[in-house]
């Protein structure tokens, strides 16, 4: 992997070379499906560190572009993002209500400009539409909250952005509870495979049967 500037997040020459790259592992031809493909990565590694810290009360990184740096893997993809600078977020009475609303105002202030600021390169080299895109950081949200144990800090973290986002559902399906997600990442539109067992494209009935099935 190789690290790179979080600015080249809005290039369009280097976000449309990451596109092509993750195009070419999967086997697919439409630049709308791969930089969908590639949005669903880069969305979750820019929202995951955040979505923990609303979970845990903790430090929340700051997602400034010029704050970030991006480990891209050899097939386009954004695996991981390191972050420069945090500030505490929490639950109201773990720091002063004053403090709490400025520090949750810049996480919240940073990490929308930057999702705009890439969703409109990854929409403009791709074709992939931007109220999918902003979709995609919706269910990217309540992923990772879910996955640290808080599904509500994904509310939470989607007030704070604002702008496009929506916040993301959740559906309890026997003992378990999944993300309903708005969003598709059109993987069954490439040669091969499949669609995703919670793609909201299914039918309601028939996709609740597979989640249950799930182990």
């Amino acid at each position: 992997m190789s690290a790179v500037p979080g600015r080249l997040l809005t290039d369009p020459e280097w976000v449309a070379a990451r596109i092509g790259a993750m195009s070419r592992s999967w086997g697919t031809p439409v630049p709308r499906v791969g930089g969908t493909l590639w949005w669903c990565m880069a969305a979750s590694a820019l929202v995951d560190q955040i979505a923990g810290a609303y979970a845990a009360g903790g430090p929340a990184p700051i997602a400034a572009l010029d704050e970030i740096e991006c480990e891209v893997r050899p097939d386009g993809g954004v695996e991981y993002v390191r972050f420069r600078s945090a500030t505490l977020v929490g639950e109201p009475g773990q720091t002063p209500p004053a403090d709490l609303a400025s520090a949750t105002a810049a996480v919240g202030t940073a990490l929308r400009e930057t999702l705009s600021a890439v969703i409109l390169q990854v929409a403009a080299v791709s074709g992939a539409g931007v109220p999918a895109l902003w979709a995609i950081v919706t269910d990217a949200v309540g992923n990772r909250a879910l996955d640290a144990g808080a599904p509500a800090a994904g509310s939470r973290l989607a007030a704070d952005v604002g702008a496009r986002l929506l916040a993301p559902r959740f559906v309890t399906v026997g003992e378990r509870t999944f993300v309903k997600r708005v969003s598709c990442c059109l993987v069954y539109e490439v040669p091969g495979c499949q669609m995703c067992t919670s793609c909201p494209k299914r039918p309601a009935a028939e996709r609740a049967t597979l989640l249950a099935q799930l182990r």
